[in-house]
């Protein structure tokens, strides 16, 4: 290939994801960079045709090749490159099919196939009224064209009830995005199915975002119909507590499961204390098993798994550790233990492993569904803990502070 047409490296990867409006392009999108972190650009066909150049979409539209050159240019800089929009296909192919067929790294092109009819349902769900104002029903309608596809068979169709999730989940199998990512120095590689841009515990960044304690109180979850698993039960029953609002938060994750399914609650808060010594414990075997490892890496890697005492969403009653159960209370095949180290799990612990069966595969997108809908973060290298309104949840949604900071049990 002519070094004046090759794009990228044999190590980036280039996902298309195309559909009409309301199809969920962009949603996709961010979920792929929320998963993989920095390294990701988004490229947007709105975004460039509309309030970069304000044109309309045309077949000689300035905004096609404008598109082609910043997916390029972002793919030789060494980013991975998720290029979305309607990018209708008599108008956009030969640009995108060109992409292709230079990168030199994995391309993926994906269809997202959404009836009209549901078009015209999530469209009227949108919760910004200036904008349903803007764009009409007769607009989409007019926009809408069915199974606008690609040439040559290039992409693959997502049908309308995949779940985010899931789509994010099947894209990243396919490219091997998480294989993708950048890895630590040789002696800190984690097992199959870490991702290397989560962003640990142990980030500066998440010690650095201030509480403002919000003094909601400690409650016991065991008075208001949870199951509660006994494994981490202690005298003064601490673990079965969590603030008011994870409650409030938890009442609604369970609400939003499927009939003959339930959370299993198997632990909240954790003193200071106790979470001392957790971690203490996991630092001092990596430590032993790893003896050429500086105490920086040994730090780090204890807190893909174990939270550094200091910035503890347990410790501050924000986070909660829960599988799920059929309604016989036995628990499902979400592919790991709860509590499995990386070690042990040869890393199926990751929310995102790649090593998991269909079926504990679908059973943690339920689980994750649930709790990302009523408001909780997930904690990436364990599929089993959520948190709120913590530091950590305040850096992933961009929030200034906290609410929630250490507290003691009465």
């Amino acid at each position: 290939m002519p070094a004046a047409t090759a794009a990228g490296r044999p190590d980036t990867r280039l996902v298309v994801i195309r559909g009409n409006s309301a199809s969920g392009k962009s949603s996709v999108a961010q979920g792929l960079r929320d998963h993989y972190g920095r390294g990701v650009a988004i490229v947007s066909q709105d975004v460039i045709r509309r309030n970069v150049l304000r044109e309309h979409d045309t077949a000689r539209g300035a905004n096609i090749a404008l598109i082609g050159k910043i997916v390029r240019h972002a793919l030789d800089a060494g980013f991975h490159v998720v290029l979305e929009g309607i990018l209708y296909a008599d108008r956009y192919s030969h640009m995108i099919t060109s992409l292709v067929r230079d990168h030199r790294g994995v391309s993926a092109c994906y269809y997202l196939d959404v009836p009209l009819e549901a078009t015209l349902a999530r469209h009227a769900s949108k919760a910004d009224p200036a904008y349903l104002e803007q764009v009409t029903d007769t607009h989409l309608t007019s926009w809408y064209r069915e199974l606008d596809l690609l040439p040559g068979g290039l992409e693959t169709m997502i049908p309308a009830d995949s779940t985010l999730q899931d789509t994010v989940a099947r894209i990243v199998r396919d490219t091997e995005l998480t294989a993708a990512a950048p890895t630590l120095p040789p002696q800190c590689k984690p097992s199959q199915g870490d991702s290397m841009n989560l962003v640990l515990m142990s980030d500066p960044q998440v010690a650095a975002i201030p509480v403002r304690e919000c003094g909601e109180p400690l409650v016991d979850v065991r008075d208001h119909d949870f199951r509660v698993d006994p494994r981490k039960h202690d005298p003064l029953g601490a673990f079965a507590h969590v603030r008011e609002g994870i409650l409030t938060r938890l009442k609604h994750a369970r609400s939003l499961l499927p009939a003959g399914t339930e959370l299993l609650f198997i632990e909240g808060y954790r003193p200071m204390a106790l979470q001392q010594r957790y971690f203490t414990e996991y630092r001092d075997q990596l430590a032993a098993a790893q003896p050429d490892w500086t105490p920086e890496q040994v730090h780090q890697a204890a807190s893909r798994y174990v939270s550094p005492p200091d910035i503890a969403p347990h410790s501050a009653g924000a986070a909660v550790d829960v599988t799920l159960v059929d309604q016989d209370g036995h628990e499902l095949d979400l592919g790991t233990r709860v509590n499995a180290s990386p070690e042990e799990s040869d890393g199926a612990c990751f929310t995102h492993a790649a090593n998991l069966s269909d079926q504990a595969r679908h059973h943690r997108t339920l689980l994750l569904n649930a709790m990302e809908s009523a408001g909780f973060t997930n904690y990436g290298t364990e599929f089993w803990h959520f948190s709120a309104a913590d530091r950590y949840d305040a850096l992933m949604r961009q929030e200034p502070h906290a609410h929630y900071g250490p507290i003691e049990l009465p």
